[in-house]
């Protein structure tokens, strides 16, 4: 674990980087995780403290993401609680992409589900190991699963527009 950076002293070469591609990554999630709540028809004001149904599991999770992206937005970088994040935005991901699967099934909602989750083990990856945040390696490869998630959940419909069940 590095010592934190105070602020007095300059930031280590390249930690700001990593913190900017993890927080990217977790602003995708993000966003692929408010699309397919809104194609599920699941809206913010469904999140419960106590989550009782999927939907409100769903809408709890992305609540939570968003405030845990704001958290880490403008912080000194730190890798391991960066990447983190990222995982925590990918796992909300997978939760909303079960929510818009069981609303619009098919061949495309599968796809776009497995991918979800692959983006979101990926994204663990990353986040652990021996050297958390920091492995170029798991983190270029978490990079890589969320854009496919991301073209996957596209071309599902998942693009926030909330979608009659067929």
């Amino acid at each position: 674990m590095s010592a934190p950076v105070r602020s007095d002293q300059s930031e280590p070469a390249g930690e700001r980087a990593l913190q900017d591609q993890h927080l990217a990554r977790a602003r995708s999630a993000y966003a692929r995780a408010v699309a397919a709540c809104r194609s599920a028809g699941i809206e913010p004001d469904q999140a419960e403290i106590v989550p009782t149904g999927p939907a409100a599991r769903a809408a709890n999770a992305v609540r939570l993401s968003a405030r845990s992206i704001a958290e880490r937005e403008g912080r000194a970088p730190d890798p391991a609680a960066d990447a983190r994040c990222a995982r925590n935005a990918a796992a909300t991901a997978a939760i909303a992409a079960q929510a818009a699967h069981a609303h619009t099934p098919g061949d495309l909602a599968d796809t776009a589900l497995r991918t979800a989750l692959k983006a979101s083990r990926a994204s663990a990856e990353a986040a652990g190991g021996p050297s958390p945040g920091r492995d170029p390696t798991l983190t270029a490869r978490a990079d890589t699963a969320e854009g496919t998630a991301v073209t996957a959940a596209r071309r599902a419909g998942w693009t926030g527009t909330a979608r009659a069940r067929s």
